[in-house]
């Protein structure tokens, strides 16, 4: 059935549930599996007044700043998996959207199951805050399973 599996996280509790749930799926069909974490484009113009947005985005720093907050996502879930006993191997998707990272990576990956989680908000809390989860779904190819 499912050979490769994309499991996006951003750390949060929530997306949480979402490794575990993909981990026993994994785990159940023998699956290999890929964990994606993305790390949204720098907002330029939050600085700019004191111009700070453009040096630090062209800087070292602002690259090893990125991967090491998405290492501190990451390596918690791989160790998870490892602790599974389930091949994982991690992505860090550096200055894309969520929704962008994600497809790409799973195509990239010839992934066969996207699997990531939802808060569930509807109306204009949704509006308001976006919703990844939503536009993987619109967008994706490749089937999505979401967790909640």
């Amino acid at each position: 059935m499912y050979k490769r599996i994309l499991i996006a996280t951003d750390g949060s509790e929530l997306s949480g549930k979402g490794l575990l749930k993909g981990l026993e799926l994994a785990r159940d069909l023998n699956a290999e599996i890929d964990i994606v974490t993305v790390s949204e484009p720098w907002a330029v113009g939050m600085y700019d007044a004191m111009g700070w947005s453009v040096g630090y985005m062209n800087s070292p720093e602002y690259k090893a700043d990125r991967e090491e907050t998405a290492e501190k996502v990451l390596a918690p879930a791989k160790a998870a998996c490892e602790a599974q006993g389930v091949r994982a191997t991690t992505v860090h998707v550096l200055d894309r959207y969520a929704a962008d990272g994600i497809i790409d990576t799973a195509v990239e990956r010839n992934s066969d199951l996207i699997v990531m989680t939802s808060h569930g908000r509807r109306g204009v809390t949704r509006v308001l805050l976006g919703s990844q989860t939503a536009e993987v779904l619109a967008r994706s190819t490749v089937p999505v399973l979401v967790i909640r």
